[in-house]
C-alpha cells in the first residue's frame, strides 16, 4: 500500500509546488562564434569558415520547464572571402523564438543532472549593409537551431549552439557584389557559437534543470523518512498499549498494568507491579507460606521477566522499599535448590565509569539484605549492568525507573 500511496502523494505535491513556480524562469544568453555564408553570393566568392565573426544575446523565459519563448539579437561580420576579396558586409537580425527543453522532454534527470540540449525556432526582421552596395537591405528571416548545454552551478551554464538562418526578400548577395537571383529565400547563414546562459531568480534552480521526476523521488524519499519515523515510533515493544515514542518504560514486562505513559502502576511502590502483586495474592495467598513447584515455577517466569524489581533513589546504593527483595527471599527459602542473580542498573545522568560502578554498588546492597535475611550467599550472585538507556535520559519519571535492581532466578 505505501508503496502506491507515496508516489501519489509526491506527484501531489510536486504538481503543487510546479504550479507555484519552484523554479527560475528568466535567464540571458550570450554567444559568440562563427558565420559560414552560404547563398546566394557572387560568382567567385564563398565565405571561410572560421574566420568571419558571429555574436549574439537574448533574453529567454521559461513558460514552464520544457517550453519557453526567447527575444534575441545577432549580428555577422563578413570580411573573409576565400578569394581573398577586401570586402565586409554586416548582418543584423532581432528574432523571437520558441524553445524547447528537451532535456526534459526525454527525460535526460534519469541519466544526468548536468546535461541538457534544447531546440529553438522562429524568424523575426533584419538587415545588412556592406561595402559593395549602399542603403540597407531590409529583409525578414525564419531559423532554426539545436543547443548543448553544460549546467557548471545553479546560476551558470555553458552552451555550444548551432542554427541555420533563412533570408526572406533579400536583395543583395552575402558579398555586395551582386543582386540575388532567387525570388523569396534568397540567403542561408550558419551560426556555430558557444557560450554561457546565467539564470536569474530566486530559486535554487531554473527551469532548464527542473525535473518532476527527481523531484517526485525526493518527495518520496522524505516522505519515506517520515513514515517509517511515525512507523517505528508506533511501535510498542513491550506490547502494554503504549508506543515507544510516549513510553517512558519502554521493557514493561508484558500483561502489566501501565499509565499513560506507559508506567507500571504500582501504588505502593514496592517494585511489585499492582495487577502482578494482586493476582498472586489471590491465587497463592500469603507470599509468607510455600507454594507448589508449578507455583514457584509460575512465580520463576514472572521474576525472570522484570515483574519485581527494587527502585533507588538518585545517586543511592540503598533500596527505597524491600518488598520485592521480600518477595525473593520468600521464594528462595521455599525453593532451596534455586540461586538468584542480582542485577543492577543506572540511569544516565552523570559520568558512565560512575554510574558502572553505581549499578554495581545497588546489586551488591539488595545481595547483602537477601543473605541478612538468611539466604546462604552462596545461592546469590550480583552484577552492576550500568546504565539503563531504554529510557529517556530527559524524563524525570523515566530515570526513576532506571535506577533499579532486578532478579535472575536460576
Amino acid at each position: 500500500m505505501k508503496k502506491l500511496t507515496l508516489p501519489l502523494l509526491a506527484s501531489l505535491f510536486v504538481f503543487g509546488t510546479a504550479s507555484a513556480q519552484d523554479y527560475n524562469k528568466w535567464s540571458i544568453d550570450l554567444n559568440g562564434g562563427f558565420a559560414k555564408p552560404a547563398r546566394t553570393l557572387s560568382p567567385g566568392f564563398a565565405g571561410e569558415t572560421f574566420k568571419n565573426m558571429h555574436l549574439d544575446g537574448g533574453v529567454r523565459y521559461s513558460i514552464n520547464n520544457k517550453f519557453g519563448v526567447k527575444a534575441s539579437f545577432g549580428y555577422d561580420r563578413l570580411n573573409e572571402w576565400t578569394n581573398k576579396a577586401d570586402i565586409e558586409t554586416n548582418h543584423y537580425r532581432t528574432s523571437l523564438e520558441g524553445v524547447v527543453n528537451l532535456g526534459r522532454v526525454l527525460n535526460f534527470e534519469s541519466w544526468t543532472s548536468v546535461l541538457n540540449a534544447q531546440v529553438h525556432a522562429g524568424g523575426g526582421y533584419s538587415w545588412m549593409n556592406g561595402d559593395k552596395f549602399s542603403g540597407t537591405d531590409n529583409m525578414g528571416h525564419l531559423m532554426a537551431g539545436l543547443t548543448g548545454q553544460i549546467k557548471v552551478h545553479r546560476r551558470i551554464a555553458l552552451n555550444a549552439d548551432f542554427t541555420v538562418i533563412q533570408s526572406l526578400q533579400q536583395n543583395n548577395n552575402w558579398d555586395g557584389v551582386t543582386a540575388t537571383n532567387r525570388s523569396v529565400f534568397q540567403g542561408t547563414m550558419f551560426n556555430a557559437t558557444v557560450g554561457v546562459s546565467v539564470y536569474l531568480g530566486k530559486h535554487a534552480q531554473h527551469a532548464d534543470w527542473y525535473a518532476e521526476a527527481a523531484k517526485e523521488n525526493e518527495v518520496i524519499a522524505e516522505l519515506t523518512n517520515r513514515l517509517t519515523k511515525i512507523e517505528n515510533d508506533l511501535k510498542d515493544t513491550d506490547n502494554d498499549g503504549v508506543p515507544d515514542y510516549l513510553d517512558l518504560e519502554p521493557n514493561t514486562p508484558a500483561n502489566t498494568l501501565v499509565d499513560s505513559k506507559g508506567r507500571s502502576i504500582d501504588s505502593n511502590n514496592n517494585g511489585i507491579a499492582d495487577n502482578i502483586e494482586k493476582f498472586i495474592d489471590e491465587k497463592y495467598g500469603d507470599l509468607n507460606k510455600g507454594v507448589s513447584a508449578d507455583d514457584a515455577a509460575m512465580i520463576k517466569e514472572l521474576v525472570n521477566k522484570g515483574y519485581v524489581a527494587a527502585y533507588f533513589d538518585f545517586d543511592k546504593a540503598q533500596p527505597t522499599t524491600v518488598d520485592g527483595i521480600n518477595f525473593i527471599v520468600n521464594y528462595l527459602r521455599n525453593n532451596p535448590s534455586a540461586s538468584v542473580e542480582v542485577i543492577g542498573y543506572a540511569d544516565a545522568v552523570g559520568n558512565k565509569d560512575y554510574n558502572n560502578k553505581l549499578s554495581e554498588r545497588r546489586a551488591n546492597a539488595v545481595k547483602d539484605i537477601i543473605v541478612k535475611s538468611g539466604v546462604s550467599a552462596s545461592k546469590v550472585s550480583a552484577k552492576g549492568n550500568g546504565i539503563d538507556d531504554a529510557v529517556s535520559k530527559d524524563s524525570a519519571a523515566a530515570r526513576k525507573i532506571a535506577r533499579k535492581v532486578v532478579f535472575k532466578i536460576n
